[in-house]
């Protein structure tokens, strides 16, 4: 996973309401269109592509159709790398303010 794009892909709040729509059940490209009245088809088609690049959507074709859902693996991927970065940083964070808790202490004494 390249987390740079999955990051930049869902940056886009359109894009996150199609990640929401297709969260639980497969839906053409279509019906996800329709549940979107300010934008174009065309526009609802290259946000899925972008998210498709990003891996974040799986693809699959039923005739002429395409019929999309959320990459439930990759997601859990970026999810666990953002809680580990989350983690580090209040690691670090929690860190400093201990050790910044014993140098007042000593310099208190």
């Amino acid at each position: 996973m390249d987390v740079d794009t999955a990051l930049k892909a869902i940056a886009e709040p359109r894009r996150r309401e199609i990640l929401k729509l297709v969260w639980s059940e497969e839906l053409p490209a279509a019906q996800i269109a329709a549940r979107f009245k300010d934008v174009t088809r065309s526009a609802v088609s290259q946000h899925l592509g972008i998210l498709r690049e990003a891996d974040l959507v799986l693809e699959r074709r039923d005739g002429t159709r395409r019929l999309y859902r959320a990459n439930h693996a990759e997601m859990d991927r970026l999810r666990r790398y953002l809680d580990e970065y989350w983690t580090d940083s209040l690691q670090r964070l929690q860190q400093l303010a201990e050790s910044a808790e014993r140098e007042k202490g000593t310099t208190d004494g």
